[in-house]
């Protein structure tokens, strides 16, 4: 029996209509994304590093309270390579968001002071023996990262995962990855997820803050074209095969390697590699570069123009329905 979008465990804990995160994606969220996700009866998230400062962070999360009743998340690093990570959590928390997802590092601080605030925290994980521990910490739900997941992806299927964590933990699961349509919704909803979370087929959509050629790759390339690299964040990342992308390579050289896994070295080398691999992605997002760069992940093949993310939601009900 199909689960009612009213039903599912996201709804009730964010109280929106389609248990849906609009995902947080790197130099692609912005306000009016998030805006208009929440008007459609969805919900947004925002990564904090797309703000260089703490205070536009604290301005964006003013304007979307200002013009959208609803909730709003924010994405934080939490390991050590966000210097800004500390100033991040106390303004999320001062500004009483909805809800924070976690990334890339222990979510423990983060719960501790989301807790006192009245804060949600949503924890990526990719395996069940992270999804223990952050639940032990207090997790209200756990981003289920699968494969198939654009940015950051897991080692796993959602065939796999998602029914995994359902049956060892006692939280609600977001499957985060290989959701591209409201078909697809019904497919991982069998597998027991709670919610979803989804970002690649939001890229061409009218708000998103970035130029018309990201927008035309996820809308002329598909699932085929999508492979990892080592070269933006230290950890394997998803985007889009161009001939820039297949020149370059996708794999760390020796010395590379070597800095990553030398012990005095790899925290300054990883932190060195994800500035320099977000600059990269900076100048490929925002104009039209040789260099192109593109995060994104598989579901860019159900991508077929650019529409207002109003647009997208509404048949994202509509084919849950009809599925």
């Amino acid at each position: 029996m199909k689960t009612d979008l009213k039903d599912f465990a996201l709804s009730k804990l964010l109280n929106i209509e389609l248990p849906v995160i609009v995902a947080p994606m790197f130099l692609v969220s912005n306000v009016e994304m998030v805006v208009e996700a929440i008007k459609a009866g969805a919900t947004g998230a925002i990564p904090a590093l797309n703000y260089r400062t703490v205070e536009e962070l604290r301005s964006a999360i003013q304007q979307v309270k200002k013009e959208a009743k609803g909730p709003l998340g924010i994405n934080l690093i939490v390991n050590k390579s966000n210097f800004l990570y500390k100033e991040q959590l106390k303004v999320c928390c001062e500004e009483k968001i909805d809800y924070i997802i976690t990334s890339l590092g222990s979510p423990e601080e983060t719960i501790r002071e989301a807790r006192k605030a009245g804060v949600k925290v949503f924890c990526d994980v990719v395996d069940i023996n992270y999804a223990k521990k952050v639940e032990a910490l207090g997790a209200d739900a756990l981003i289920a990262v699968n494969k198939e997941a654009g940015g950051h992806s897991g080692p796993m299927s959602f065939k796999e995962l998602v029914p995994l964590l359902k049956k060892e933990c006692n939280i609600p699961v977001i499957s985060a990855g290989g959701v591209g349509n409201g078909f697809e919704m019904v497919e991982i909803a069998k597998c027991g997820a709670d919610g979803f979370s989804m970002g690649s087929i939001f890229i061409a959509s009218n708000e998103a803050g970035v130029s018309d050629d990201y927008k035309n790759a996820c809308i002329q390339y598909g699932k085929d074209d999508i492979v990892l690299t080592e070269k933006l964040s230290g950890s394997p990342c998803t985007v889009i095969n161009t001939p820039y992308v297949q020149k370059v390579g996708t794999k760390q050289n020796w010395f590379e390697r070597f800095l990553s896994k030398h012990k005095r070295f790899k925290k300054w080398f990883k932190a060195f590699t994800f500035f320099k691999g977000m600059k990269k992605l900076q100048a490929a997002a925002n104009s039209t570069t040789y260099k192109t760069v593109w995060c994104a992940g598989p579901s860019i093949e159900h991508v077929k123009e650019i529409r207002p993310i109003k647009a997208i939601i509404d048949q994202l009900k509509a084919e849950y329905v009809k599925g």
